[in-house]
């Protein structure tokens, strides 16, 4: 406010227009224009200068006052203090809505009898200009493509919150009033903010009385009890699993192309195509939305071993991909029982293989073409004897578990899942496993514990090895201390011969070997120290890959 009262440059507005849709009876539609770059600018004038209600991070409607001391030409955002002093014109929206009346003018005099009259006067005139101010306006053709106009977006925007396609697309579906777009564009947004906090929901619905009374609403409904976490999708995700299962495309250029109208065989954009876009990006967006759809969906990844949602780590793609194949399966009318079999064989192939680590859009397209007209289960066969060989087994991924860092990244989770599939204990322990300390936040400790190995002067890349990891109750933890293995073992194998109790409740060596196979550590530990710390590492590593692999051809 106080730029434009200045007379400063407020930076320039652009937008995107739309292309020219032929109608379907030959006419052509002029192309609306969608928002790039500008919109905290224009929020804050519709909210300063219109005096409109805007939308909070929370959905909660709110009317921003912006304040004017027009002796001191200065702009506050309105406070209680603010309202307490007649110098201050609380609201300029009021003020301009009035247009500098002259009922409006004298009775700020008529408050204020001691201000400067020829001053305020003259303020209150740039004040009142605001509303007729200019605004630069850069417009960019239709005609350029998505990646282009994103391209720009990024190149002026280096520091700020950075664009992606599936901003684009949403602003498209935003935009639309003739097939339902902006209803369906607030079903997919208020979904995953339910996702993740449900609390919101009647926020939501009692300010927004017009989505209130559509169909989506019922779509969304179930979420307000919902306090499960494990897979919260971002808009994106939710429209990319939507998008992708139904169109059988992976990149979000073409959706924004389709919902604009582009027909990709004669280059031209009709309106038959953008209504055919929506009404099948509805359907597909209700199904993805559907409550049994996605719990069911959610137990058949739970039932691979994966029961947090730290677990999944930083797999959203693993996992978007896998809902939209359940999805996909169940329309094509596969059993129930081959759908379970094939999302968990295909989300632990996809972690174990790193199947959308990079280039991912291309990778969805790719397989979701090779997968649309094809018996699934012939599908992943022959991708396993390409991608999981047995040279992977037993020379690639205990390569690849050669890594160090907190949690032991999603090579380690996977071997957990593996253990949670088992039914396995914790390391030392008899009655509390694997499960119970993933869900109720167990820790993981060094099976080499880390204080022994820095005072023999290892560095972190080699005490934070992942093979070192274990999930382990934390008093025997505390009762390994920092000894070396085969002193702390010791008195573990002097309790299995009838000694006292001091590291679970491990009594028999038959039950320490049982334990150290659940928890693929090899049995020379029992004997090791730090000169065998390299040995361990490459036996242990062996020991985690073999028990992903009898996992993995378990599921």
């Amino acid at each position: 406010m106080d730029s434009l009262y200045q007379g400063f440059p407020i930076g320039y507005i652009i937008t995107w227009k739309n292309p020219n849709v032929r109608l379907k009876d030959g006419s052509t539609s002029e192309g609306k224009k969608v928002l790039i770059d500008g919109q905290q600018r224009i929020t804050a004038l519709t909210a300063a200068i219109a005096g409109q209600m805007v939308v909070n991070k929370n959905y909660e409607k709110k009317r921003i006052k912006i304040a004017f001391h027009p002796s001191k030409e200065k702009f506050e955002v309105f406070t209680p203090f603010i309202a307490k002093d007649p110098e201050w014109i609380a609201d300029i929206s009021e003020a301009l809505g009035q247009g500098g009346s002259y009922s409006f003018i004298t009775g700020y005099f008529d408050k204020n009898p001691g201000v400067d009259k020829d001053k305020v006067s003259k303020n209150l005139d740039r004040l009142f200009s605001l509303s007729q101010k200019q605004i630069g306006l850069i417009e960019l053709s239709g005609d350029l493509t998505i990646d282009v106009v994103t391209e720009i977006f990024i190149r002026i925007n280096n520091q700020g919150v950075k664009l992606t396609q599936a901003d684009f697309a949403m602003s498209k579906i935003a935009a639309d009033t003739k097939y339902g777009g902006t209803e369906l564009r607030k079903a997919i947004d208020y979904f995953c903010h339910l996702a993740k906090a449900p609390e919101d929901y009647l926020t939501i619905t009692e300010g927004d009385k017009e989505f209130a009374k559509s169909p989506y609403r019922n779509s969304i409904s179930w979420l307000k009890n919902e306090t499960d976490d494990l897979y919260d999708p971002s808009y994106s995700d939710l429209l990319r699993v939507a998008f992708v299962g139904e169109f059988r495309r992976g990149k979000f250029s073409d959706l924004v192309s389709l919902l604009s109208g582009r027909n990709f065989e004669t280059r031209e954009f009709e309106e038959g195509i953008a209504e055919e876009t929506f009404l099948r990006l509805q359907k597909s967006v209700l199904e993805s939305m559907n409550e049994a759809h996605f719990k069911r969906f959610l137990m058949i990844i739970r039932s691979a071993g994966f029961i947090t949602k730290r677990m999944l780590g930083s797999s959203i793609n693993v996992i978007n991909f896998s809902y939209i194949l359940y999805l996909h399966l169940r329309r094509s009318g596969v059993n129930d029982a081959l759908i379970e079999k094939y999302v968990r064989k295909w989300f632990v192939f996809s972690k174990l293989t790193k199947r959308y680590s990079a280039s991912v859009e291309s990778t969805f397209d790719r397989d979701m073409k090779l997968i649309a007209d094809r018996d699934f289960g012939e599908f992943i066969d022959s991708e396993e004897r390409g991608g999981l060989s047995d040279a992977f087994w037993e020379v690639a991924l205990p390569e690849r578990l050669n890594t160090y860092g907190a949690g032991g990244g999603a090579l380690f989770q996977t071997f957990l899942a593996a253990q949670v599939k088992a039914g396995d204990m914790g390391f030392l322990s008899t009655d509390i496993n694997v499960e119970s300390m993933l869900r109720y936040r167990g820790d993981i400790h060094h099976l080499f514990p880390k204080k022994y190995l820095v005072k023999e002067g290892m560095n972190k890349s080699m005490y934070n090895q992942l093979a070192n990891y274990v999930y382990m109750q934390q008093e025997v933890n505390i009762k390994v201390s920092d000894a070396p293995p085969n002193e702390y073992f010791g008195k573990v194998l002097e309790q299995c011969r009838g000694g006292k109790l001091v590291f679970g409740g491990i009594n028999s060596e038959e039950q320490l070997l049982k334990n150290l196979e659940q928890n693929a550590i090899p049995k020379d530990i029992l004997e090791m120290n730090s000169t065998d710390y390299p040995k361990f590492l490459e036996l242990r590593r062996k020991l985690i890959a073999q028990k992903m692999k009898e996992y993995y051809f378990s599921l």
